[in-house]
């Protein structure tokens, strides 16, 4: 127990040091600097909604536009300089000692001979279809929905809303992520910032107001117009539990027939039935899901 909390205090320290070094330009390699790059990509993909926009009628400084700006930082930084990187540095330590230290014996697969993009193509694949699930869950099961409302309180599509979420979704995806690098030995995570590029990437277009279905590769990948109808008020009938949860990938909502594109348009009435409920306030936010339901 003892070391637990070790790990929990000094993953406060750890976090906050790496951060400062972020924002100061002082992170070797210069390339995983994960603080600038949040913000050149959101400013990349918001001048593209501004010169492409999809929704014409839609503003610019769109409705909750600063919220979600927040959230972006604060689910990227604060909450894990707050709590999270302690919860999951006690975590991987948890699943090290119920497992006896040694997760590659749990292996299915083993990619350490493999070329180093073929690894992380594997690694992408696999963790993506995790977060596909658990996404699915979160749909399907009311104690985790209450916590996802969060994000689907969202009226007016844009790229910040990709990072408006839930705290406490974290502690859900974190145990499931550690399930799929358990699964996969062999694992070198030096290149695994590109796939954090990647999926940062991917999520930011899927929620912006731009109008992309990449052809046909929209059966592989997740798109802005396949994912607005995953925030429509309206879901077509018999999916009440809601349609096109792919994160990056689309492939999942193919193979699993959890996908549909009724109109591609783009507009639709976003939200769900007794949004109205939902704090419009950060803070109203932050501890929704806990209390007794209605």
């Amino acid at each position: 127990m003892e070391r637990y909390w070790e790990v929990f205090i000094q993953s406060f320290g750890d976090f906050a040091g790496y951060t400062w070094r972020e924002i100061t330009f002082q992170v070797d390699p210069w390339y995983v600097n994960y603080f600038w790059w949040l913000i050149i990509l959101s400013l990349a993909v918001w001048v593209l909604e501004i010169v492409f926009p999809w929704r014409k009628n839609q503003p610019i400084i769109r409705k909750d536009f600063w919220l979600d700006a927040f959230y972006m930082f604060f689910n990227f930084y604060i909450y894990k300089l707050v709590v999270f990187m302690a919860f999951s540095n006690v975590t991987e330590l948890a699943f090290k000692n119920l497992f006896g230290g040694n997760l590659s014996e749990l292996a299915l697969i083993d990619i350490s001979g493999m070329h180093w993009g073929l690894q992380l193509l594997i690694f992408f694949v696999a963790t993506d279809f995790i977060q596909w699930f658990t996404h699915v869950l979160l749909h399907r099961f009311d104690v985790l929905w209450q916590f996802h409302k969060i994000h689907h309180s969202v009226e007016q599509m844009g790229f910040a809303a990709h990072l408006r979420y839930h705290w406490m979704e974290n502690v859900f995806y974190t145990p499931m992520k550690y399930i799929a690098v358990m699964l996969i030995g062999g694992f070198a995570p030096e290149q695994a910032y590109i796939v954090f590029y990647f999926a940062i990437a991917i999520g930011h277009l899927n929620h912006a107001n731009v109008h992309l279905t990449y052809g046909p590769l929209k059966y592989i990948l997740n798109n802005p117009v396949m994912h607005l109808w995953h925030h429509a008020y309206n879901l077509p009938e018999g999916r009440k539990h809601g349609i096109n949860f792919g994160i990056s990938l689309s492939i999942w909502d193919y193979i699993f027939r959890t996908n549909s594109i009724p109109q591609d348009d783009g507009t639709i009435d976003l939200g769900f039935p007794g949004d109205e409920s939902i704090p419009t306030t950060f803070w109203g936010q932050l501890w929704y899901g806990f209390g007794k339901r209605k």
